[in-house]
């Protein structure tokens, strides 16, 4: 039984299209074989095509995986130790929420005292 096709936004489709298209580009542009790149990204030739062809199918880590070996910047980020610091405000911002969010009961004022 294979995976199971996955619905999407056409904006999400557009831009798995498009991160696809870019890391088979900056193979391409290596010099890099899918095999080479399949065998390096430990992941099978039939995943990396998979990535290439912008299947919503494949995980998130190996097409990151993939994208940063070939050098496609993510979250237009080329240099590394950027992407960490984004990384790093993100998990600051994100400790200073509420750990859940309660929705308002039936009723509710919004939380007003008056």
């Amino acid at each position: 039984m294979g995976r199971q096709q996955i619905g999407m936004t056409r904006v999400a489709e557009d831009a798995v299209a498009v991160l696809g298209q870019q890391i088979r580009l900056a193979r391409l542009a290596r010099g890099m074989t899918a095999e080479h790149l399949a065998g390096s990204a430990g992941v099978s030739r039939k995943t990396l095509t998979a990535i290439e062809n912008g299947s919503a199918a494949a995980s998130i880590g190996n097409v990151f995986k993939v994208a940063s070996i070939v050098g496609v910047p993510l979250f237009g980020v080329d240099d590394p130790s950027e992407l960490l610091a984004l990384r790093r405000r993100g998990e600051e911002r994100l400790a200073l929420l509420p750990r859940r969010v309660t929705p308002p009961r039936e009723g509710d004022d919004d939380g007003l005292d008056f």
